[in-house]
């Protein structure tokens, strides 16, 4: 069994690694450790992402998806969210999130009866799908609410657009021409390869 532990954010200037620790923590609370990670920085409201993607090409099965909170992984539609369950499923892979105390079972030594893992197994399906749901309201609804406060602006004459992080990519130019590296320019400065990328693409 191989706990892969899946980080996301869903923007190019958010940190995907951020709860990186608190994962390696709470696995260790458990007596584990995770045997790889997963970054990216996409939507989670799009179902084919790179790194996810990845994951489950990676995975073997009956191996473990650990992700900070449920919506990291899911904030789909409903017919995306029958696929990606479909396609864990296919390979026996159970997700497992602090927030999901019924999943933290998966990742203990247990001596219970396939009975009683079958109980757990369909509490935490039931579970699973309500918080998926509400990740998927809360994502509709913020983007309502930006969708109103753009067309308000817009009408007051205040709407500039979004503004990119021009110190984040003037740090991000420097290091390249210095000759880092986009893992280590990730690292110093918490960005994605994604924003390096267009970064490095401009300088061009």
């Amino acid at each position: 069994m191989f706990i892969r532990a899946y980080l996301r954010a869903s923007t190019s200037e958010q940190n995907a690694e951020r709860a990186k620790q608190s994962l390696i923590n709470f696995a260790a609370d458990h007596n584990q450790k995770i045997a790889s990670f997963y970054v990216e920085n996409e939507s989670g409201a799009t179902l084919h992402r790179p790194e996810l993607m990845r994951l489950i090409s990676d995975a073997s099965e009956g191996d473990i998806v650990l992700v900070e909170q449920i919506d990291r992984l899911a904030r789909l539609k409903q017919e995306d969210w029958d696929t990606l369950k479909r396609l864990l499923s296919e390979k026996r892979i159970m997700i497992v999130s602090p927030e999901l105390p019924t999943s933290w079972m998966a990742i203990q030594s247990s001596d219970s009866t396939e009975f009683t893992s079958s109980i757990i197994q369909a509490v935490n399906g039931m579970l699973l799908d309500m918080l998926a749901a509400v990740a998927r309201k809360d994502y509709e609804d913020r983007r309502r609410r930006q969708l109103q406060g753009i067309e308000k602006a817009k009408n007051e004459g205040k709407y500039a657009g979004r503004k990119k992080d021009l110190e984040k990519r003037a740090s991000i130019e420097s290091l390249l021409i210095a000759k880092h590296s986009y893992t280590s320019i990730q690292k110093l400065l918490g960005c994605s390869r994604h924003l390096i990328a267009d970064v490095k693409k401009c300088m061009v």
